[in-house]
């Protein structure tokens, strides 16, 4: 068959750290199709195809390859996945919990419940009222990285036609794969932080004393200016016609006019 064909493997084993049970897998495929696999029980082949039939009975035969194959699904694989998870245990098995936080840029804007920290990015934050996962008036994002190789994520809940009586029925729950406690963060107004700042707590005095310096500063720098004008353009230097040497007094006045 002329043109270009695409041929694959695929092995590998599952080891189950409990009970001690191992299975293992070994597949071909031609042109992205099931070609014949291994059967590790049997020490067999498996045709889906009538056009392995002749592969699946040649492999059968070659009873020492099938060994072979049995001895690395069984013994090696399992070996390598034992190695690999002692060397990686460290991360593969690390957990770290987040910091949850309330968020609101406005006092008409969603609540944002913000998780950050976490680890590992297995996980999921959601709002839930009187103890049930609202999925309405609320919008899911993305599970971002961090900078040291955490992750954050957060959950928005939209407020607009709820009273602010029922806000006590409203929590935020944070699940991270692998720890047994979720983070639950009741919906308290008096903890979400913001960048809204009230006219009643606005600093107004810091803002009026910077207001009166600034005028200070610039009725300081028109005087200076105006100052500076008078000199330059109050001193007039004699002209050549003019007697000055004969009569001091005339020098003193042509000195003020």
């Amino acid at each position: 068959m002329r043109g270009v064909h695409i041929f694959q493997r695929m092995n590998g084993c599952e080891w189950d750290d409990e009970t001690g049970e191992v299975n293992g897998f070994i597949q071909f495929g031609y042109d992205g199709e099931d070609f014949i696999a291994f059967d590790l029980k049997t020490l067999t082949w498996i045709a889906p195809k009538p056009q392995a039939v002749i592969t699946k009975h040649k492999r059968d035969r070659d009873r020492a390859l099938n060994e072979r194959w049995k001895n690395f699904l069984t013994q090696q694989c399992p070996e390598l996945v034992k190695r690999y998870m002692d060397l990686g245990k460290s991360s593969l098995l690390r957990t770290d919990l987040p910091s949850v936080s309330l968020l609101q840029k406005t006092p008409s804007s969603p609540v944002s419940c913000h998780a950050t920290g976490f680890y590992p990015h297995r996980a999921m934050t959601f709002w839930r009222k009187d103890g049930e996962e609202l999925h309405e008036d609320v919008e899911h994002g993305e599970i971002l990285p961090n900078h040291d190789g955490s992750f954050q994520m957060s959950v928005d809940l939209n407020l607009s036609s709820v009273t602010p009586e029922d806000w006590r029925r409203y929590e935020c729950v944070f699940h991270l794969s692998g720890v047994k406690d979720d983070i639950v963060t009741k919906l308290d107004k008096t903890v979400i932080r913001t960048n809204c700042v009230s006219p009643s707590e606005f600093p107004a005095g810091p803002v009026i004393g910077g207001v009166v310096g600034l005028l200070l500063l610039l009725a300081v720098c028109i005087t200076g200016v105006f100052i500076w004008r008078r000199r330059d353009n109050g001193f007039r230097p004699a002209k050549s016609s003019d007697s000055l040497s004969s009569d001091p007094s005339s020098v003193k006045d042509a000195v003020l006019n």
